[in-house]
């Protein structure tokens, strides 16, 4: 009997490690669902609060366009810094008053999570 249920215990015990065993990183790694996109995110920020004057063609005297996901990334930086600033601050944006300080840290974690389009 006692032979018997040794031997139940390690088959149970090999099973359950056969079980736990991948051949990808990736199956073992969920999927980040709070990574912040462009198309996800940055899209509609800008689109609500940039793209008045930096469209294309551009309006106001802005310097440049920021109507797609290469000219956002490539000035992302600079964008983050100009969000950043206080209202009165020379070179803040928008013009029209500082945006909320949670859509600031949402740019800044899409540069943080590396600028992912999608």
């Amino acid at each position: 009997m006692k032979k018997k249920l040794m031997y139940l215990c390690s088959l149970a015990v090999l099973v359950v490690f056969a079980s736990c065993s991948s051949d990808s990183e990736e199956d073992l790694t969920p999927p980040n669902e709070d990574l912040v996109t462009y198309d996800g995110n940055i899209s509609a920020l800008i689109g609500g609060s940039c793209l008045g004057c930096h469209s294309s063609p551009t309006q106001n005297g802005a310097p440049f366009s920021l109507t797609n996901f290469t000219e956002v990334q490539s000035r992302a930086g600079g964008i983050l810094t100009a969000i950043s600033r206080q209202t009165s601050e020379a070179r803040s944006m928008p013009p029209a008053g500082r945006l909320p300080q949670s859509t600031i840290d949402l740019f800044e974690q899409w540069i943080e999570d590396g600028t992912p389009e999608n």
